[in-house]
């Protein structure tokens, strides 16, 4: 297959790979079951502990040991995939998630699994950042809007129905070990997925085959790894044993940024250049955003669960029903916000996340006020409305962090964002069911009390991504009217 980036017949303009929607959607689904195994497992926890006999803490590190292994492997898996080839790093990383989700259904003990969800959590983490990078690679001009669209809409999506793929999958797979079909499902998709990509994604430019920054890759990794292990093991009391780590990682980041600048200055490719953060448009600002954004996103629909299983007795299929339609909002906008964002740029994102301030705080004051026969039904409305506005936040925010990078390092530019991302999550996994435990143990048991103030709690930390938002889309806007000179971010 041609290079996609070959030059036209002219010379000057680069003829797109006339197979680039396929190997979109190809490389979309893969993504889709890696994203939505960080949140479909939460659902089959209990039967997985009581199948395996395992204690808590082990049982916690099936939902943990995934995203931690996540988190490490996007940076360095990004460069990666610029450097090798994103092709080479894609079909490797889904072999891995393939293979490890076949040995996690099958697996003989809590040990064996754990193992099994470790290695699945590197394979997806390896994964992502290939799917921003190739979007990079393959699209140009408006087409790259629409195929972030899609991409942003499989992030939030992905996240958003975990829990009713999950319920679904035991309600249909039921009895003894119904749990290890949430594994086993991925393993034919992922097959085909593999052949498809095979046949599908673009190749490596022969001889191109550069420089890893391995300092830069122990120093970052072990950065993510401090930050990210006492958050991913809250619920088991992770931050109050290891609340040393996050100094630790502040010391280790500022050796990464040191290492970075002296191996730029010896004119080698870092890991992740650190002139993107001031030279490229749009990136620092959205790194922020997307973090703040996922503190809240991710972290309620923990919130939920416990509110609506343990709280009103729903089945997890009747809890994952009732949170669908903020995944319904999800997919209908964020594929109208993909062509949205060229007109709109930043102001879509800003209108989004108005929405999704709105939409949770009036769920907020439902779930608190209504009685809980009718809690379901009556969160439907605000949960769309917040919906709707999520779909405006991930694919647009996507599009308008990464557009200005240079391709060759779309990759490890991309494993940054959704590095942030994860770390976000991971807070607000923690704070948020934190939250939630202390107001129903202060409330004397009043889980409707409990969840109107954890959700409002995420209102208020998306309401800090949309000040961030607001800001940035005036700074555009000034911009625009009084052009400067960008600064140059070599390859």
């Amino acid at each position: 297959m041609p290079d996609p980036l070959a030059r036209g017949r002219h010379g000057d303009v680069p003829e797109p790979d006339p197979r680039r929607w396929k190997a979109l959607w190809v490389t979309l689904t893969a993504g889709f079951m890696t994203l939505l195994d960080v949140s479909i497992v939460s659902v089959a926890l209990p039967s997985m502990q009581q199948d395996l006999g395992a204690s808590p803490a082990e049982i916690q590190w099936v939902v943990s040991g995934y995203a931690l292994t996540f988190g490490l492997a996007l940076v360095p898996c990004g460069r990666l995939g610029d450097a090798l080839g994103r092709r080479t790093m894609f079909l490797a990383a889904l072999t891995v998630f393939v293979l490890c989700s076949a040995a996690a259904g099958a697996a003989p003990s809590v040990f064996w699994l754990i193992v099994a969800r470790l290695a699945q959590g590197l394979g997806a983490g390896a994964l992502a950042p290939q799917n921003s990078g190739l979007i990079q690679q393959l699209f140009r001009g408006a087409e790259r809007g629409r195929a972030f669209g899609f991409f942003g809409a499989t992030v939030g999506i992905s996240t958003a129905v975990g829990p009713l793929a999950g319920g679904l999958i035991l309600a249909l797979a039921h009895g003894p070990g119904a749990w290890r079909w949430i594994f086993f499902v991925n393993v034919p998709i992922g097959i085909v997925a593999l052949v498809l990509a095979a046949r599908l994604l673009p190749r490596a430019a022969a001889g191109r085959r550069e420089h890893i920054d391995v300092g830069g890759v122990l120093l970052l990794g072990a950065t993510v790894f401090t930050v990210l292990l006492p958050l991913v093991l809250a619920s088991a009391g992770g931050v109050a044993r290891l609340w040393w780590l996050f100094p630790l990682g502040a010391v280790l980041g500022w050796l990464f940024v040191q290492w970075e600048r002296r191996v730029i200055a010896h004119g080698r490719p870092p890991l992740l250049n650190l002139r993107l953060l001031r030279g490229t448009p749009g990136y620092a600002s959205g790194i922020a955003l997307g973090s703040l954004y996922f503190v809240g996103f991710s972290g309620i629909w923990l919130v939920f669960a416990l509110f609506f299983q343990h709280g009103l007795g729903y089945t997890p299929l009747e809890s994952g029903l009732a949170v669908t339609p903020f995944a319904v909002g999800s997919a209908v906008s964020a594929a109208v916000g993909g062509r949205l964002v060229a007109r709109l740029d930043r102001l879509l994102t800003v209108l989004g996340l108005g929405l999704v301030v709105l939409g949770l705080t009036a769920t907020a004051v439902v779930l608190a006020l209504t009685p809980a026969g009718a809690a379901g039904a009556a969160a439907g409305l605000p949960l769309l409305v917040a919906g709707v506005g999520g779909g405006w936040v991930i694919s647009p925010n996507t599009t308008m962090t990464l557009r200005s990078v240079p391709v060759a390092m779309a990759g490890s530019a991309g494993g940054a964002l959704q590095t942030g991302q994860r770390i976000g999550a991971a807070i607000g996994g923690a704070a948020l069911a934190g939250l939630f435990y202390s107001v129903l143990a202060a409330s004397g048991e009043s889980y409707p009390v409990a969840v109107g103030a954890a959700i409002g709690a995420a209102a208020v930390v998306i309401a800090l991504a949309w000040v961030i938002a607001i800001a940035d889309w005036r700074s555009g806007r000034r911009a625009a009217a009084h052009p400067a000179e960008p600064v140059h971010v070599p390859e």
